[in-house]
């Protein structure tokens, strides 16, 4: 069997689909939660966000305002299966984004919390370090696995067919 071959015969695997409703379920829960306190209190958000200094001031009430309702979009579309491969590519995008802010901030050498799931008042519970860069790494290959392997999602994506479009079950 060619290298080609074995590499398709991969990435066809139906377990896939299973695997990927787990990872989903997981990455779509983490981002739930993390986007409440952020809605609930836009203003500490606001001040985490400034406090990576990363963004022109300009731009971080806009960003605190938008960023928690595209966690949750993103985090529920997931848990749904409802367009889950954007919705990966949109949790990928962000991640890698976080992790960019992360090491900007250890470089910076920042003694600051990370603002993922509690405001800065929580330094204490929640610092940012190279554990922070390594977790978002893990979810990050979490939202790659997903957007590259899971070709027919577990979900409502599979009992509603698109127009013009194939369906995406496997008989």
């Amino acid at each position: 069997m060619s290298r080609a071959s074995r590499c398709s015969t991969f990435v066809e695997w139906r377990g896939h689909a299973y695997i990927s409703l787990a990872m989903r379920l997981y990455l779509g829960w983490v981002f739930i939660a993390a986007c409440l306190h952020k809605i609930a209190n836009p203003a500490s958000f606001a001040v985490d966000v400034a406090t990576y200094q990363f963004l022109p001031l300009w731009a971080v009430n806009f960003f605190a305002l938008t960023l928690p309702w595209v966690e949750l979009f993103a985090g529920v579309l997931l848990v749904l299966g409802l367009r889950a491969r954007a919705a990966a590519l949109l949790i990928a995008v962000m991640m890698a984004s976080f992790m960019v802010a992360l090491g900007h901030a250890l470089y910076l050498g920042l003694d600051m919390a990370c603002g993922c799931f509690a405001s800065a008042a929580a330094v204490d519970e929640d610092p940012i370090s190279w554990h922070t860069v390594v977790r978002d790494a893990g979810w990050l290959s979490l939202a790659l696995y997903v957007l590259c392997l899971d070709r027919a999602p577990l979900g409502l994506d599979r009992w509603s067919p698109r127009k013009g479009a194939k369906s995406s079950c496997v008989a």
